[in-house]
């Protein structure tokens, strides 16, 4: 038969130390508001580019860039539980699509602005002619992928939004089902071709920047 010591230690006992299960969630939080700050703080590094183009170019588009990612990668993200039958989340993915459609719309607009200064004759500076002469790979492969992969994301935003907004609630109903399933897997690709789109535009910067 045991007994219970009179100065055992237990969590039931107050301490004026905070426990190991606190350090740890404080740690993990910490870190991952530290991790998820420094990423969204990578586009301003352009900001220290010497060139002038770079500079303002490169700073506005990586912002709208890294905020249409954010935004449409979770959104993709809760595409899974959507197409489980989730309906509790149906409002907030409403919202999500909405702010999607304006972020594509805005990467895209500051990238096609971007997109001019990168088209430039060699005899301006201009990035493609560079890849092309000295890293075809980088034209040809990241950035032809680039261009097109990033252009499905606005349509497809369009779409998923109207659907959900149109058919609002009733997009559970059984008869909706492969309505739902096909706008989930709508979202799932456009979480897909943001991601790809940011490291393939990141990996031609990267080799040349404007």
């Amino acid at each position: 038969m045991q007994h219970s010591t009179p100065d055992s230690t237990t969590d039931l006992v107050p301490s004026e130390f905070p426990r190991q299960l606190d350090i740890a969630q404080v740690t993990i939080y910490g870190l991952s508001f530290l991790s998820a700050g420094l990423f969204l703080f990578l586009p301003l590094v352009n900001l220290l580019h010497p060139s002038p183009w770079q500079r303002w170019m490169g700073a506005i588009h990586g912002m709208g860039a890294m905020l249409a990612l954010v935004v449409m990668v979770y959104t993709g993200h809760l595409a899974f539980p959507l197409m489980r039958g989730a309906g509790k989340i149906l409002p907030q993915m409403r919202t999500l699509a909405f702010w999607s459609t304006l972020l594509s719309f805005l990467a895209i607009s500051t990238g096609n602005w971007a997109y001019m200064r990168y088209r430039a004759s060699a005899d301006f500076g201009g990035a493609r002619a560079w890849l092309k002469e000295n890293s075809p790979l980088g034209q040809y492969v990241l950035m032809e992928y680039h261009e097109f992969s990033v252009l499905f994301t606005l349509p497809l935003t369009v779409a998923c939004a109207w659907i959900l907004w149109n058919y609002g609630d009733s997009i559970l109903d059984k008869k909706n089902r492969p309505v739902l399933t096909a706008t989930c897997v709508a979202l799932a690709a456009i979480m897909f071709f943001a991601m790809g789109g940011m490291v393939s535009g990141l990996g031609v910067a990267k080799i040349r920047a404007l």
